[in-house]
């Protein structure tokens, strides 16, 4: 029986329900409750468990079948992408400003004035940072940030969480900078956990629940790891 399990703040914090449970509609919906605390957040995303949800609610958790994922090798790199990536000037770093990263990530848009980074979302993922688990790409132009995005990190699965874009092409740049990074840090796959036509459009696409978690058994590591640069010395694919 499909049911939304309640997460108890004083439950240990590595137990989730088994993904089965997870609703149909909305898809993916498993549990409520709990804390964002590090080594919840940790063991959610071993488990291919994400937090998402407004102001106001619980925490709400999501294992959605199909997931959206991106595999580097499938990255759609656009011409005009490939254009603005040559022609701009643009620098882009990794870890530089991952704070300034989730508060432009953050902030209201023209097609959806709300939020669902909280507070507490945005401390549980700058101390993840701090801890060496998520990790920030940065562009900007003559100085000034255009676009980024940010994630968790698990060995060989890198866990999309938000991107931004303040020009055009701000945060496709962003996503083009952690492909081309993929290669240099042993990444397989980049996870983007629910579908949208942006994502598609650049390469992602849908598979199994159970697909997903296979490929997380086989690639993802309980260790924090950094996003290594050294031979992206220019910042751009």
């Amino acid at each position: 029986m499909k049911r939304i399990t309640w997460l108890s703040p004083h439950a240990p914090g590595d137990w989730f329900p088994p993904l089965e449970q997870a609703l149909d509609e909305p898809s993916g919906l498993l549990a409520a409750g709990g804390d964002l605390s590090s080594p919840r957040l940790l063991a959610a995303y071993r488990r291919g468990i994400f937090p998402w949800y407004s102001p106001g609610q619980p925490v709400l958790w999501w294992s959605p079948d199909p997931r959206t994922v991106l595999f580097p090798a499938e990255f759609r790199l656009h011409r005009s992408l490939a254009k603005t990536i040559r022609n701009k000037g643009l620098q882009v770093t990794v870890n530089a400003d991952f704070q300034t990263v989730i508060d432009a990530c953050a902030a209201p848009r023209s097609r959806s004035p709300g939020t669902w980074i909280t507070a507490e979302m945005r401390a549980a993922y700058v101390r993840l940072h701090e801890l060496g688990f998520a990790h920030s790409i940065e562009v900007r132009a003559a100085g000034e940030l255009i676009g980024g995005l940010y994630g968790v990190r698990l060995g060989g699965v890198f866990f999309g969480e938000s991107m931004f874009s303040r020009a055009r092409d701000g945060s496709k740049v962003a996503l083009a900078q952690l492909v081309r990074l993929t290669t240099l840090n042993d990444i397989a796959l980049i996870d983007c956990q629910m579908p949208s036509a942006h994502l598609a459009s650049l390469g992602a696409r849908s598979i199994p629940r159970g697909e997903f978690q296979r490929l997380l058994e086989r690639w993802v590591s309980p260790e924090p790891a950094a996003l290594r640069t050294e031979a992206a010395q220019n910042g751009l694919p």
